[in-house]
C-alpha cells in the first residue's frame, strides 16, 4: 500500500511539472504571436515616413548651422560690408587701404601656416625613414645572424658525420686571365722601348772608329794609274800700247 501511495504521489508531481511546462509554453507561444502581429505593414510604413521625416528635418538643421558658421566666421575674418555707394573720394581710399593691409596680413599667415605644415610633413617624413631603415637594418642583421648560425650548425653536422662539403668557387672566366696576361705584356713591351739608348765610347779605339775602305775597292795592283802633271798655262799675249 505504501508503495502505490508513493508511486502515485510521483505520478502526481510528474504530472503537475508536465502541466506547468505546457502552460509555460503556450504563454510564450502566445506573446510570441502577439509580438509579431504588433508590427503590421501599415505600421511600418508609417514608421519609414517618419524616420525619414526626422533625418530631413535633422539634415536641414545641420545645414543651417553650418551656413549660420560659415557666415560668422565670414564676418570675423573679413568684417562687415562696407557702405561705398556713399562714401567720397577719401573714405574709399581708407576703405582700400585697410582691406590692403588685411588681405597683407592674411597673406602673411598663409604663408608661415603652409611652411609650418611642410615643415612637419618633412620631420614626420624623416622620422618614418628613419624608423623604417633602423626596422631594415635590423632585419639584415637578424638575416646575417641566422644565415651564420645555420652554416656553423651544418658545419658541426658535417664534422660529426666526418663529411667534408666541398666549397662552392667563383668561376673566372679564362678569357679574362689571357686578356690580362696580354696587357702585362704589352705593358712590359712599352716600357723597354721607352728606354732611352746611350752608346758610350769609352772603350773603343781610335782605329775601330775610323772607316776603312774594303780591299775590293783598291783595285788589282797594275792598275794602278801614274799621277797625271799638271798643265802648264799658255803665255799670255802682249798687251798693246
Amino acid at each position: 500500500m505504501a508503495d502505490d501511495e508513493a508511486k502515485k504521489a510521483k505520478q502526481a508531481e510528474i504530472d503537475r511539472k508536465r502541466a506547468e511546462v505546457r502552460k509555460r509554453m503556450e504563454e510564450a507561444s502566445k506573446a510570441k504571436k502577439a509580438k509579431k502581429g504588433f508590427m503590421t505593414p501599415e505600421r511600418k510604413k508609417k514608421l519609414r515616413l517618419l524616420l525619414r521625416k526626422k533625418a530631413a528635418e535633422e539634415l536641414k538643421k545641420e545645414q543651417e548651422r553650418k551656413a549660420a558658421e560659415r557666415r560668422r566666421i565670414i564676418e570675423e575674418r573679413c568684417g562687415k560690408p562696407k557702405n561705398t555707394d556713399d562714401a567720397n573720394e577719401a573714405e574709399l581710399q581708407t576703405i582700400c587701404q585697410m582691406y590692403w593691409h588685411r588681405i597683407y596680413n592674411l597673406e602673411g599667415d598663409k604663408y608661415e601656416l603652409e611652411r609650418a605644415i611642410s615643415i612637419r610633413k618633412m620631420e614626420e617624413y624623416y622620422d618614418r625613414m628613419y624608423v623604417c631603415e633602423g626596422q631594415k637594418w635590423d632585419l639584415e642583421h637578424e638575416v646575417r645572424k641566422r644565415d651564420y648560425e645555420i652554416a656553423d650548425l651544418n658545419s658541426q653536422v658535417n664534422d660529426l658525420r666526418g663529411k667534408f662539403v666541398k666549397p662552392t668557387l667563383k668561376k673566372v672566366s679564362k678569357y679574362e686571365n689571357k686578356f690580362a696576361k696580354l696587357q702585362k705584356k704589352a705593358a712590359e713591351f712599352n716600357f723597354r722601348n721607352q728606354l732611352k739608348v746611350v752608346k758610350k765610347k769609352e772603350f773603343t779605339l781610335e782605329e775601330e772608329d775610323k772607316e776603312k775602305k774594303p780591299d775590293w775597292s783598291k783595285g788589282k795592283p797594275g792598275d794602278q794609274k801614274e799621277p797625271e802633271t799638271p798643265a802648264t798655262p799658255a803665255p799670255a799675249a802682249p798687251a798693246k800700247a
